[in-house]
């Protein structure tokens, strides 16, 4: 089961929330009757908010949400919705999320913003030395506010890790098509993108700043690969399994998959899992075997063996590092 998340907050844009909503509950419904079973689990779509009390929309609009944010413990995907006008003021009122969200994104959830909505992650420090990208009006005030923020203002999307920024609700739909593609498939995705936003979508690969981008191919098969082991980081993975469950063999699975992306799928998975590794050594207070583990790796010994062969430091000395470069007055 994948659930999926959508923060509702006062003053929000009511599209915002329902657009990516119904794309995705069109796309649970065409995953039940596609006979590819292949990365179609359920999708449960739950509205949260900050308490059980209605928010109102700036239209006038109320909205209820299911639940509290403090009874969700377990998220696959979190939407934060845009903001209407001046994102200042709603986010002061709304502090009581950004532990809440600090917490999500430790235990690996993809977090998702649109426009303004996208101060949130800013305010919980995680898009810290991270690119990101808001609604226009406000790139000034966004960058003053947070400096520490790598702005990117002529991209649409950006994506660094599991965190994902939109500028408009249009970057949103094109987003959400690629999220329905990520916990489905193409045809899926396909579907969707013509039934909803044919007219208006651009390529998610097209508008958007990925960081670290190896997915930039034409490989349909190693794509999917590649959002699949995105999406199972954390757990012990045999790489030979991982070829038989894409229908390949794992020689032709290692071949093709370095042919499009340059890299093998160790390095591929490895080099995912250290990139996730320090923004958790960057913004949490885990502790190093606590972070090898929600990376995938049980041997906190071979895990700081790698990262340092990586990232040429080790877990300790990265963590004093960045600490050291984000907080320092």
């Amino acid at each position: 089961m994948t659930t999926v998340v959508f923060v509702l907050i006062d003053d929000m844009l009511a599209t915002s929330m329902t657009l990516p909503s119904e794309m995705l509950n069109a796309a649970s419904l065409v995953a039940q009757k596609n006979t590819d079973k292949l990365n179609a689990n359920p999708l449960t779509l739950v509205s949260a908010g900050i308490s059980t009390s209605a928010v109102q929309c700036q239209t006038g609009i109320a909205l209820q949400p299911m639940v509290s944010i403090d009874q969700i413990k377990k998220a696959d995907l979190i939407y934060l919705p845009a903001l209407w006008r001046n994102p200042r003021r709603i986010v002061a009122a709304n502090k009581a999320l950004l532990p809440w969200l600090k917490e999500r994104y430790e235990d690996g959830a993809l977090i998702s913003a649109v426009g303004t909505g996208c101060c949130f992650m800013a305010e919980a420090g995680l898009l810290d030395a991270k690119p990101a990208t808001t609604h226009w009006y406000y790139f000034d005030q966004f960058q003053k506010h947070y400096p520490r923020v790598q702005l990117k203002r002529q991209h649409f999307i950006t994506q660094a890790d599991t965190l994902y920024c939109a500028a408009s609700i249009n970057s949103l739909a094109d987003l959400t098509v690629h999220f329905i593609q990520r916990f489905f498939n193409k045809a899926i995705a396909s579907h969707i993108e013509r039934h909803f936003s044919h007219e208006i979508r651009r390529a998610y690969e097209g508008v958007s700043y990925l960081e670290n981008d190896n997915n930039n191919h034409a490989d349909e098969d190693i794509l999917q690969a590649q959002m699949w082991l995105q999406d199972n980081l954390s757990k012990v993975l045999n790489l030979g399994d991982v070829a038989l469950q894409f229908g390949m063999s794992p020689r032709n699975f290692s071949r093709r998959f370095k042919a499009a992306s340059g890299k093998t799928p160790l390095q591929f998975l490895q080099g995912n899992r250290i990139k996730t590794a320090q923004g958790l050594l960057q913004s949490s207070n885990l502790t190093i075997g606590e972070i090898a583990y929600k990376v995938g790796y049980t041997d906190v010994s071979h895990f700081s063996q790698l990262f340092k062969k990586i990232v040429l430091v080790t877990p300790n000395e990265y963590r004093t590092m960045v600490r050291a470069k984000l907080f320092k007055l």
